[in-house]
């Protein structure tokens, strides 16, 4: 585990990073109006999320989705926050490279979090299984990748197998159907619970009320359900 002063110095600079792009935005962006703002989660959500983590006391995490970086650098600071032996946060984004000019990459550099990060270049449908194949154990996963409803169907069915039993998943845009249809899914048939009061202080969608982010807990132990109790969504 990190010494107490170390690891104070290493929050700051995390910290100092995350002030910086929440004051200025990214170096760069892509030629779309207010696109830091469109695409990455808010700072109060990015908030909620760390002290979700730190509370849970995480060693590894994955996120699918880095684009600025903004989300991934909330859950560095909570792995440097809990101080685990060998923190490991892997960060999976085929685009990052092609699509957001490695932005979000440089940003965790910056905070000097790629001694703890792994960056796969790969859709979440490759990446996934492969860390299946390897064996990765995860406390938590954080997932914003594709919104599109098979995607995030395979983004979870593949986490479910990475998560530990007892750990967590946090949805972005919980509020999309296509996100929330997924989702449904695991809560209806695979006993993922809904963490209440989790994100009650986060964003929400003003004409419906729903948050923006939603954790769920995997059961302990894990199960697998009998196919004539299929519950659609």
């Amino acid at each position: 585990m990190l010494g107490g002063m170390r690891r104070e110095r290493r929050l700051e600079q995390v910290r100092e990073v995350r002030r910086r792009l929440a004051r200025d935005g990214p170096p760069w962006t892509r030629d779309r109006a207010d696109d830091f703002e469109t695409v990455t989660v808010p700072e109060r959500d990015c908030d909620a999320l760390r002290d979700l983590l730190v509370a849970e006391g995480v060693g590894t995490v994955v996120e699918v989705g880095l684009a600025y970086g903004r989300s991934a650098l909330a859950i560095g600071e909570a792995l440097v926050d809990v101080g685990a032996r060998r923190p490991l946060h892997v960060v999976i984004d085929p685009f990052q490279a092609t699509e957001w000019s490695n932005v979000g990459w440089r940003l965790l550099r910056s905070a000097g979090l790629d001694t703890v990060a792994r960056l796969m270049l790969q859709p979440s449908s490759l990446a996934l299984p492969q860390l299946v194949a390897e064996g990765l154990v995860a406390d938590a996963a954080f997932v914003d990748g594709s919104h599109r409803f098979h995607e995030v169907f395979v983004d979870l069915y593949f986490l479910r197998k990475i998560v530990r039993p007892g750990g967590l998943v946090v949805l972005d845009d919980h509020w999309w159907p296509s996100v929330r249809t997924a989702e449904r899914y695991f809560e209806l048939n695979m006993g993922w619970r809904v963490v209440p009061g989790a994100f009650d202080h986060g964003t929400v969608d003003q004409e419906t009320g729903r948050p923006r982010l939603q954790a769920l807990r995997l059961p302990d132990p894990p199960f697998e359900p009998a196919f004539e109790r299929f519950q659609p969504t």
